[in-house]
């Protein structure tokens, strides 16, 4: 089903005029595409790092495989002069990071390199709340498509406004230009809501939430690992309701990333 999604997305991305990149590590190197071989290769394999920044030198002098987070692979777009990325959703602050500290290298990242991350919001499982004092702590401007409430991955609404909104792909281009052309670094967080046919409602998911982090809590699960054991336990709990959410959002993502950068295209065309 991840090969299927992959190759849908990428057909998203296609169909809106765009060039699809999708970016992984494989063979010591950073690869900025994949052929569909290539793919249905991480498809099929067993061990798949995931890979932020500090795990880069480790999986390429190791000639692993690597699923990249948002930080990595906003780090290997930047290189490659990609300006727009998309993905599900970002990663942030965790429920009780004041004992753990665990907070997400793609807020770091984000506040220094140069690429526009275009999601379904923070993933619901976080801190959510938090998430968007230490965005506004890093200068980060976070914007929501076409609506007030600011979503929260699975759900259009998370409980909180959102603190900037624009409507089209180029009022959007117009910001991203505006503040990279005045010396502003750094990323824009432009939170696309999941279809409203997909979501799953706030108050359903927070339910599974609570319950998958109690099981996290009871199996001690640590680190890097958290996010993907509260993912995939959400997925089994709610017989695929969420999975189908994530798909839909992905996709529905990739179209927005398509006409942002269409955009950003458009307006470089006019100068």
């Amino acid at each position: 089903q991840n090969v299927e999604t992959a190759l849908a997305v990428e057909q998203v991305v296609r169909d809106g005029g765009a060039v699809p990149a999708t970016i992984a590590i494989m063979n010591g190197k950073c690869y900025v595409g994949l052929s569909a071989s290539q793919i249905e290769q991480f498809g099929k394999a067993g061990d798949v790092w995931k890979v932020s920044l500090r795990d880069l030198p480790f999986v390429l002098s190791q000639n692993k495989l690597g699923a990249t987070t948002v930080a990595a692979t906003m780090r290997i777009a930047a290189m490659a002069g990609i300006r727009v990325f998309v993905t599900g959703g970002i990663g942030g602050v965790h429920r009780g990071a004041n004992n753990s500290m665990d907070i997400s290298a793609d807020l770091t990242e984000m506040a220094q390199t140069s690429v526009a991350v275009v999601s379904a919001g923070v993933k619901s499982i976080l801190d959510i709340g938090l998430t968007l004092e230490y965005l506004e702590t890093k200068g980060i401007p976070v914007i929501t498509l076409g609506q007030d409430a600011f979503p929260s991955f699975y759900s259009r609404e998370s409980g909180f406004e959102t603190p900037l909104r624009l409507n089209t792909a180029e009022e959007i281009a117009a910001l991203l230009h505006t503040k990279w052309s005045i010396g502003l670094q750094g990323s824009v967080l432009i939170a696309n809501p999941v279809p409203q046919e997909e979501e799953v409602p706030a108050s359903e998911m927070e339910t599974y939430i609570q319950e998958a982090l109690a099981e996290a809590e009871k199996q001690r699960i640590k680190g890097k690992e958290v996010t993907p054991f509260l993912l995939q336990y959400i997925a089994q709990h709610t017989k695929g309701e969420s999975l189908a959410a994530n798909i839909a959002l992905i996709k529905h993502n990739a179209a927005a990333g398509t006409a942002i950068a269409n955009a950003i295209a458009h307006q470089q065309l006019r100068k």
